[in-house]
């Protein structure tokens, strides 16, 4: 008997051993199931590099914008190639991902309140998108994705490419601002030109990695607007508008030559103190900014007609250079003077397009030294066909364009409504460049006077003027620089001295 219960008690003990090695196997399953999910979850993230940019630096990129949903999506495609793990939000809880995903370098995207989310389908398909990391929304129907919190996600470091992004509103500068926290993108109102934002231009400048975005209904030359502003080169006096906003006070002559004007006075260093001079006075007389300029007589009217018939003697490019790069490093405006005799303005701009694709550097058309075939200098005051200063004004917007240059001055010399015939047919659409009409009547100063109003009467086009003081020939005195700014009327943008 004591045999027979000793058996019945070790199969007993038996069965009990193996049922607990049954339950331990399922449960040490069952454990290693669950920290297997979870160590998934866990080790999904951590390992995961940035999210790869789509865009490129010095891109600009341009769409159409809408609601919070279209907004996140079309700025994932602009930055983001691929992105395995993305943060998902409602409109409600958009404030509260943008500080929790910031400097995360992953997509934020934003659920639509309708719950459909086609588009957002679409684009956690393109992007290759695995798990969500779920801020106030759920993932939409029609797609299998993990769920990760964001708590397990390792900070990336600094996206490749920083986007900056221009939008028409405030409400859409808060949204795109919130979405671009994961790469510590900007986003802000637009201005009507970006090339006047200087904050903006120095902004990108001081981050070569930048991409431009623009977000919203925006006229079309907005594209090479922003890729100039991409450049980040600045005007002297600031941004990459010539006008409006600046006041240009200008030495006028020729490089070596006293009789020309004063620039020609002294070498080169002391022409740039002596500009530098002439302009300081009017800092406490205007609001705008001052800047100091020289405007180079290019090409001199000559008595007699040189070897190629022209009547006008072109300068080498040597000769013009060593001021032209002591202006550029010492923030100084240039302007190219003009004075063509028989051949035409267009012919001898583009013998200085080396010197005029310098940002710096504008142009100045003299139509008293534009000679007809049988006309000589100082036996006829010369004019031009508007035709003619229309050819050179799209020639040279041409290049600004083409160029990404900030805005240029083209300077229109007159004296008499003569020298430029028809001046309603002047085309001032293209803001390449900023056109000013600069009256240049010596002498008495209430002709000077009557000259300004006249022309101001006849040119009522002209987008702004310019106003000469002369050393020698304006009676009973030249103007002081509190005579010219109170005296002369509307303030010229342009001053010069000769």
């Amino acid at each position: 008997m004591r045999h027979a219960s000793g058996t019945r008690r070790n199969s007993i003990l038996a069965w009990l051993l193996a049922a607990v090695v049954v339950v331990a196997v399922a449960v040490g399953a069952w454990l290693w199931s669950a920290s297997a999910t979870a160590a998934r979850g866990l080790a999904l993230a951590p390992d995961l590099g940035p999210a790869t940019p789509a865009v490129a630096s010095g891109e600009v990129v341009t769409l159409p914008g809408g609601d919070a949903t279209a907004a996140s999506v079309q700025l994932s495609e602009v930055l983001y190639g691929a992105a395995p793990v993305v943060a998902l939000a409602t409109p409600d809880s958009l404030a509260e991902a943008s500080a929790a995903t910031a400097g995360l370098a992953i997509p934020l995207l934003v659920a639509p309140a309708d719950g459909e989310g086609t588009e957002l389908v679409a684009e956690l398909e393109r992007l290759g998108t695995i798990a969500v990391a779920r801020i106030g929304a759920s993932p939409p129907t029609g797609i299998d994705v993990t769920d990760v919190r964001l708590a397990h996600l390792k900070r990336s470091g600094s996206p490749a490419v920083t986007p900056h992004v221009l939008v028409a509103t405030e409400e859409e500068r808060d949204v795109a601002e919130a979405i671009l926290s994961p790469v510590g993108g900007v986003a802000e109102v637009a201005v009507e030109d970006p090339r006047g934002a200087v904050d903006v231009i120095r902004a990108i400048a001081e981050n070569p990695d930048s991409a431009l975005v623009v977000m919203g209904d925006f006229d079309p030359d907005y594209q090479w607007k922003l890729e100039t502003v991409l450049t980040g080169v600045e005007l002297p006096g600031g941004g990459q508008l010539a006008a409006p906003g600046k006041l240009y006070v200008a030495l006028y002559g020729h490089p070596g030559s006293a009789v020309l004007g004063v620039l020609g006075e002294q070498g080169v260093e002391a022409t740039v103190e002596r500009a530098r001079a002439h302009a300081a006075p009017y800092e406490a007389l205007t609001d705008r900014t001052v800047v100091p300029a020289l405007e180079i007589i290019a090409t001199i009217a000559s008595a007699g007609p040189g070897p190629d018939g022209n009547y006008s003697a072109e300068a080498d490019i040597s000769t013009l250079r060593p001021l032209v790069d002591a202006a550029a490093a010492n923030g100084l405006y240039v302007v190219l003077d003009l004075q063509p005799g028989r051949t035409d303005f267009l012919t001898q701009a583009k013998l200085y397009e080396e010197l005029l694709l310098e940002p710096h550097v504008g142009l100045a058309l003299d139509p008293e030294w534009r000679l007809r075939p049988d006309q000589v200098h100082l036996r006829q005051i010369g004019s031009v066909d508007i035709d003619e200063v229309n050819e050179v004004s799209n020639w040279l917007a041409d290049l600004v364009r083409e160029n990404r240059l900030p805005q240029k001055v083209l300077i229109l010399h007159s004296f008499r409504i003569s020298m430029t015939p028809e001046i309603d047919r002047l085309d001032t659409s293209r803001d390449e460049l900023a056109i000013t009409m600069h009256v240049d009547g010596q002498g008495a100063q209430g002709a000077k006077q009557d000259t300004w109003r006249a022309l101001h009467d006849y040119a009522p086009n002209m987008p702004f003027w310019g106003w000469k003081n002369f050393y020698d020939e304006d009676t009973p005195a030249m103007l002081t620089p509190e005579q010219t700014i109170a005296g002369v009327d509307p303030t010229p943008i342009f001053i010069s001295y000769q």
